[in-house]
């Protein structure tokens, strides 16, 4: 839908259209683009990680308007099609994951993606016999799982047994076989070894250090890279106050290694990409939640809030992305309680023990930095309470408010392949 309203406030839309409420402000996620790239040596791609936000409006602003645009790293045919539904070319899309199906790479060769992560030699393999079907060619990035790291992150994606990549040690052995995978070309590599780094000398060093592990692996396969996918990292608080992380050394470090390992990288051999999800669209997004009820128990106090688990932080079972924090005016009398949701599980919490102002029911509270990792990421149908609303702002006008559904249907014989 599209809409006009005197306000833009998260709260005043919340009174207009319910609660649990995602405000998404365009304006602010235009605004992480622009430093994302700003940061980044001339010539960089960015390809945006639909699983941070997969909504529509949100994906096609990354894409439009001033500055250069962002491509689309997806790993599902759902996020395949929001994509092609927000515009972007199948030229501009990269396909990813560990699990791809027969009938998911049939779906988005069909669609005209032709660039694809190759997770393993039968990963590649799949992808080049779904191509050989289409009577084309699939460009992959072979993933690596590099033996080491320079960086302790909060979520570590190498140097370890997984089913992301091929471990780089294996690369020159498998080389002959996985130059000659029918429907394929080798046409780069893909390395993707942190989320949100703890800070930009971490980052750098990451990113540096892949840099030269790329290098090394362009020997080993014996073909020249033409694109370069090196990750990402890019922090942005989630679901707490503060400011996404800034990069002013990051330019000057990654052009220096650049032109160690890459000499010819500024004339485009290879083109340099990097990936990001929740720096591009984390700020972007406030939750608002209503209070259903205030209660103690043995001495402490819960407020219990009609977003949970279903609502928000359905990750938070990982152990690292929650607490969050909540807003509190300045002055405002405040407490401790745990926030919690409306769920028939303990483990519908929020936070535990945060400060929060004094609340009652009835009243609203701002979760903020939840642009990223939100609906789509958390367990919306569980126990059948209705998805959030989500509302999606730009230049103080109302764009957008949407309601994802859970809808039923019937399935035919011929549907299941059976």
């Amino acid at each position: 839908m599209s809409d006009r309203t005197t306000t833009t406030d998260p709260e005043d839309l919340a009174r207009r259209y319910g609660t649990p409420l995602y405000v998404y402000d365009l304006d602010r996620l235009r605004a992480a683009r622009r430093d994302l790239f700003g940061w980044l040596p001339d010539g960089f791609e960015v390809f945006y990680a639909f699983k941070a936000n997969p909504h529509v409006d949100l994906v096609r602003a990354l894409r439009e308007g001033e500055g250069p645009a962002c491509k689309a790293e997806i790993s599902s045919t759902g996020e395949l099609a929001a994509a092609l539904e927000a515009g972007y070319p199948g030229a501009d899309i990269l396909y990813t994951g560990p699990g791809k199906t027969p009938e998911e790479l049939n779906t988005a060769i069909g669609s005209g993606v032709r660039t694809f992560s190759a997770e393993s030699l039968t990963d590649l393999e799949h992808i080049g016999a779904a191509a050989t079907r289409h009577g084309t060619v699939a460009d992959c990035l072979l993933r690596i799982n590099s033996a080491q790291a320079s960086a302790t992150t909060s979520i570590r994606m190498t140097g370890a047994p997984t089913q992301f990549g091929i471990d780089s040690e294996t690369v020159a052995e498998l080389a002959p076989k996985l130059r000659e995978v029918p429907g394929t070309a080798i046409a780069g590599l893909h390395l993707f070894s942190q989320s949100n780094a703890r800070d930009e000398e971490a980052l750098i060093g990451e990113l540096t250090h892949t840099i030269e592990v790329a290098a090394a692996i362009q020997d080993d396969l014996g073909v020249e890279l033409r694109l370069l996918d090196i990750g990402g990292g890019f922090s942005v608080p989630y679901a707490q106050h503060g400011e996404r992380a800034a990069y002013p050394k990051l330019k000057a470090e990654l052009e220096a290694a650049l032109d160690v390992h890459f000499p010819r990288w500024r004339q485009g051999a290879p083109r340099l990409a990097v990936e990001s999800g929740r720096y591009l669209v984390g700020d972007s997004g406030t939750l608002v939640a209503r209070v259903s009820n205030v209660k103690v128990s043995r001495g402490r106090k819960f407020v219990i809030a009609d977003a949970g688990i279903n609502t928000f932080g359905g990750m938070s079972g990982l152990g690292r992305l929650l607490p969050v924090t909540v807003s509190v005016e300045a002055g405002a009398e405040t407490e401790k309680a745990s926030l919690v949701g409306p769920l028939c599980t303990p483990g519908d919490v929020l936070g535990r023990q945060i400060e929060v102002p004094v609340l009652e029911a009835g009243d609203l509270v701002r979760i903020p930095n939840t642009g990223a990792y939100g609906p789509t990421s958390s367990l919306l149908m569980f126990l059948g309470r209705p998805a959030p609303a989500e509302a999606v702002v730009s230049a103080g006008e109302l764009v957008s408010v949407t309601r994802i559904a859970h809808v039923r249907t019937s399935l035919r014989q011929e549907d299941t392949g059976e």
